[in-house]
Parts: C-alpha cells; structure tokens; sequence
C-alpha cells in the first residue's frame, strides 16, 4: 500500500515556474513567447526544434504550461467521471515537453503511485521539465523519467502501459508521423487522452485521432457519449470546450493583459481499452447553456439523437433548478438526476 503524495495544483505549478525567467528580460521574454506562440504549435517538421535554448523553453513554459495543465486536467477529469475506480499505474506523456500534462496526471490521482516518463525530442524543454518537478510535492513527478524520442513514424512505445497522453503535439507532426503516434498509442494504452488547440483544425485532428482510435478497438469516454461517428459536419462546427485559467504576475509579465484569469479553448479525446463500468444516459454539453427568464437552453450531443437542444422550464421541477448550474463542458443530466 503507498502512501498518498501530496497533489500539485495550479497554484504549486504556477510557484515553480516564477523562478524560470529570473535573469531574462521582460522584453526578451515577451518577445520569445510571440515568435513561440506564431510557430510552435504550426507546422513545423519534427526535425526543426523550435525550442531553441533555456530562454525560449523558460519563457513558453511561463506563459503556456499553466494553460495546458488545466486543459489536460479537465480532459482527465471527464475520464475520471466515467471510470471512477480505474487508477493508472503507468503513464507515458508523449510529446510532453517540459511536462505540464504530466502534472495534470499526479493532480488527477492524488492518492495513487504511478510512475511516469515523458518523451520529447527538444532536449532543452526535457532539461527545464525535470528541473520543475525538482520542486513537486509529488513523488511521480519528483521520480519522472524524461527521454529525449523522435515523434516520427518508428516511434516503438512499450508493450503495456496504463494511460497514454498527448497534448498540444498532434499539430507539430506531419500526417504520417500523427497516424504513427496515436497508433502506438491504442496499441500500448489502456487509457488514451488527447488534447488539442480548441480550434477548427484542433477539433479535426482529434476527431482523426478519435476515428483511429475507435478503429483501434477503443471505446470513447469522454467528451463524447458514444463511439460511433462524430455527429458533426465538418466546417460547419468544431467541438470545443473551455478551462478557466488564472493569471499570475509572470503570465502578465510575459505576455501582458490586465485580467486576472484567461479561458484556455481546447479539443480532447479520451478513450479506453475497457468499456467504461456504467455507460448511463448521460450526454454532453456542448456549448454555453443559455439562461433566460424561466428558461434553460442546452445544446447537447447525446448518445441516441446526436446534436440536439433541450429547452428547460419550470415545470420541469428538480432537473430544471440543478440545471441553472450546469456548465459547458458537463454531463447531462446532473449526476444526482439520472
């Protein structure tokens, strides 16, 4: 039996990152995060690091990694609902840089043990993750393994592994080499989450990655409430949800703006080896809900009837008033109604 570590959070994430840019210009910071953020989740060939050295790595981290820890968290987060008792004892983090996702792991299973190892081929981005998860107060982290791997078509993944994630990295491979890596994945994972860009062209390399890992053998968890094929058409919608980020002194510093939070879009797939233990009814919100006066507004992709609408009232009683809380990105109905 192993005694629980003690969880990061965002808020431990966001305390270790405030010690990377000291010494590197706000200036100079400022401007590595805008020649970053126009490049690196582009299309650029996995031969070509654009990570170039500590200062471009230490300032992407500041400005991005706390955004991708709570996209990949809510993403887990949706996997936990539907397989409450599964607990990982092995993660792979594919792509992971400097390790954001993987945080997001020790986050999400607090009490368990796993063991994680975290594959990317810019060596400064590994160099600067295994100095962060120095200061994790979880032992996963602490005890991370960071192997420098080629994301291209050879790339061989062990026999058996718990949970497989990939995040914000799809975009960065060419189509072939995208095909490879999530096919290794369904062949090696139990668990396979996917995070990308809430974008048009994130959506659809999910959706691609979902259809692969359907074909795979796989049954789809999360968001979706079925395997069966996407019900949406193509450029006339994208799938997409969104987490709450806060914004510390650093964010600002990097990158400017005056909130105190950002809303970080995202587009995700979780699915799983094993079917999940109670399939239940539930459906997913997909957008915004729209609350008027009497009335609640929901646009739901549901298992029997695809994309749809449910227009709530009072005379609904209980189901209406737990959902004048219920957010985009939910399950419906709310757990204590189904």
């Amino acid at each position: 039996m192993h005694a629980p570590h003690a969880a990061p959070t965002a808020e431990t994430l966001r305390t270790a990152l405030a010690g990377l840019l000291d010494g590197l210009p706000p200036r100079q910071a400022a401007q590595a995060v805008d020649r970053l953020i126009a490049n690196y989740r582009g299309r650029t060939p996995t031969d070509a690091p654009v990570l170039r050295d500590r200062s471009d790595v230490a300032a992407y981290a500041a400005y991005r990694m706390p955004a991708t820890f709570e996209a990949v968290r809510a993403a887990l987060d949706a996997l936990r609902e539907r397989a409450p008792e599964w607990v990982p004892a092995t993660h792979l983090d594919i792509g992971g840089g400097t390790g954001a996702a993987s945080w997001a792991v020790a986050a999400a299973w607090p009490d368990g043990a796993h063991s994680t190892t975290v594959l990317d081929w810019a060596e400064p981005a590994l160099a600067l993750g295994r100095e962060l998860t120095r200061q994790s107060p979880a032992a996963p982290l602490r005890d991370a393994r960071w192997q420098r791997r080629a994301l291209t078509a050879d790339l061989a993944l062990p026999d058996a592994t718990d949970l497989v994630t990939v995040s914000y990295v799809l975009g960065e491979l060419t189509p072939s080499d995208r095909r490879a890596v999530v096919g290794e994945a369904a062949r090696t994972a139990q668990a396979v989450v996917l995070v990308e860009p809430g974008t048009p062209d994130g959506y659809l390399r999910v959706r691609e990655a979902r259809d692969q890992l359907v074909a795979a053998g796989l049954h789809v968890l999360a968001p979706c409430p079925h395997s069966d094929a996407c019900p949406i058409e193509p450029g006339a919608d994208w799938c997409h949800f969104a987490a709450r980020v806060s914004r510390s002194s650093l964010h600002r510093q990097v990158k400017g703006g005056s909130l105190g939070h950002e809303d970080e879009k995202f587009a995700y797939v979780a699915a799983t080896r094993f079917p999940a233990p109670d399939p239940g009814p539930a459906s997913r919100v997909t957008r915004h809900p729209q609350t008027r006066k009497g009335q609640v507004l929901l646009d739901l992709c549901t298992p029997d009837e695809g994309l749809t609408r449910r227009n709530l009232t009072k005379k609904h009683g209980p189901i209406f008033r737990a959902n004048r809380d219920t957010a985009w990105g939910d399950t419906w109905p709310p757990p204590e109604d189904e």
